[in-house]
């Protein structure tokens, strides 16, 4: 009989000390004094997960953590990502976390404006994310590494912030950009004026290629459009000078000289006729838009004045007075025929 009691009270106690010792596993800081990150990559397990961190010295008891999970939630998929971790937060806390799946997500930003060479560059700087594509590999080479069907990049590939997660790469970036691109260009299409001289989705991308480059105040860019538009009609050369510079490639140099406007390139549109055979930058929603539906009127001829903006002309005789005025008599110091680009987001730590 003594012996039964014993037992009871042994086993009774057992209990009770388990239960203060999972309470207490449970209730216990994190030991770290700064933020920290917890990164769960594929693969992982939740017995891995603790035990490292029991490593690292960040818990006690991860062993108890571990059955905790397994019997409070076995069900819960423990997601991949990274996740965040801050002085104070409860094992409790950090379990709730990880049962959410709330993993950080960062950001990188893909200009409108920009080439494809300046998207991979900014893929290439993405802070953790998996650089799948190799910077030596060609622009080509890329394209048949993410199995798209296109030979040139250029415009394929749409202007946004994409966010992303640990685990991710840039060849996830680029085929949601290209996916997103092929959207938007199908819903603008679709909203084309009628009597344009554009007979292709592809044409209206490299339209607004060239508007986009042209300017980056958004409500001149129906105007330059209709510019364009109207000298297409006309068959007169676009003679812009983004082509130009787009031609040029790594001759480029920062200034456009006459013999470069008089040099034969498949982009110079001062010696083609018609468009360039591709577009030069990734044209946003707002160009896409202004290619299909220019702005109404007779201008033929806009230069920049300097700030960003344009002056428009019908004729050539008013135009040569605009550009003596902007660009001879009245030029600022720090002339500039678009703004200058906007600058990248820098990629953010925000959880999802």
């Amino acid at each position: 009989m003594k012996a039964a009691v014993f037992s009871v009270v042994l086993l009774a106690g057992a209990g009770l000390w388990g239960y203060y010792t999972l309470n207490s596993t449970l209730d216990q800081s994190l030991q770290i004094k700064v933020a920290d990150t917890l990164d769960v990559p594929p693969g992982s397990t939740p017995a891995r997960v603790f035990s490292s961190l029991e490593q690292r010295g960040v818990i006690e008891r991860s062993s108890w953590i571990r059955r905790y999970w397994q019997w409070q939630m076995p069900d819960t998929v423990l997601q991949v990502g990274e996740y965040r971790l801050t002085p104070g937060m409860t094992v409790q806390q950090l379990l709730a976390l990880l049962q959410r799946g709330e993993v950080i997500q960062r950001s990188v930003t893909l200009v409108e404006g920009w080439n494809f060479s300046q998207f991979r560059a900014a893929l290439a700087k993405a802070e953790r994310l998996q650089h799948s594509l190799s910077d030596e590999l060609s622009n080509a080479q890329v394209m048949a590494e993410l199995n798209l069907t296109e030979d040139h990049p250029e415009g394929m590939f749409f202007p946004d912030t994409y966010r992303y997660t640990l685990g991710m790469s840039d060849r996830d970036i680029l085929l949601r950009a290209h996916q997103r691109m092929q959207q938007e260009l199908e819903a603008a299409w679709e909203q084309r004026g009628e009597g344009l001289p554009i007979d292709t989705p592809y044409e209206a991308l490299i339209l607004a290629s060239i508007i986009e480059k042209e300017t980056g105040v958004p409500h001149e860019r129906g105007e330059i459009a209709g510019v364009f538009t109207r000298r297409l009609q006309m068959g007169m050369r676009l003679q812009t000078d983004p082509t130009v510079i787009y031609g040029m490639g790594e001759d480029w140099q920062g200034k456009i000289r006459r013999s470069d406007l008089r040099r034969p390139t498949p982009y110079n549109t001062y010696t083609i006729d018609g468009l360039p055979p591709t577009p030069i930058a990734m044209p946003g929603r707002e160009a896409l838009l202004a290619a299909v539906n220019p702005t109404p009127g007779k201008s033929l001829y806009f230069v920049a004045r300097g700030d960003g903006s344009h002056v428009f002309s019908e004729t050539l005789q008013q135009h040569n007075r605009a550009v003596r005025h902007y660009q001879i008599l009245q030029r600022a110091p720090n002339y500039r025929s678009s703004p200058p680009p906007a600058e990248p987001v820098k990629d953010s730590g925000a959880a999802q």
